[in-house]
């Protein structure tokens, strides 16, 4: 793996939202529990490390007991010209569905198209393309 790989720790909602994520882009989604591993430090039906692989690739886990869990304040994740438009756009309403837009997808005086969304896990994504 040679790019950079977000990994989240959630308070709890890591299957949620892998399984949201993968809806939204797509891939192969593996989810290993805190049983799966014999780990003792959280439930053992919680995540204790899930991988989408896939157009986009993210890691995440359920916090164990005293681990700080994801704090996104100036924190985005781009995903610029990384799909055609069509696909960017489907990834902008998937991720738009129970969080807020932020700033609607649309054309920039510079000619290209983009807009963010913060999902309802607390993620704050850039979508942009060049051309419609």
């Amino acid at each position: 793996m040679t790019d950079l790989t977000p990994y989240l720790h959630l308070p709890g909602t890591a299957r949620e939202a892998l399984e949201r994520y993968a809806d939204v882009f797509g891939g192969t989604l593996v989810l290993n529990t805190y049983a799966d591993f014999g780990r003792t430090d959280g439930p053992g039906g919680a995540i204790a490390h899930g991988m989408l692989q896939g157009p986009v690739t993210l890691f995440a886990s359920d916090a164990a007991e005293g681990e700080a869990t994801l704090r996104t304040e100036g924190v985005m994740f781009a995903l610029l010209g990384t799909a055609d438009a069509a696909t960017l756009r489907e990834w902008f309403a998937g991720l738009s569905e129970g969080g807020r837009v932020v700033d609607d997808l649309q054309q920039r005086p510079w000619g290209a198209w983009d807009g963010q969304v913060l999902d309802r896990f607390g993620m704050h994504w850039l979508i942009g393309f060049e051309t419609d």
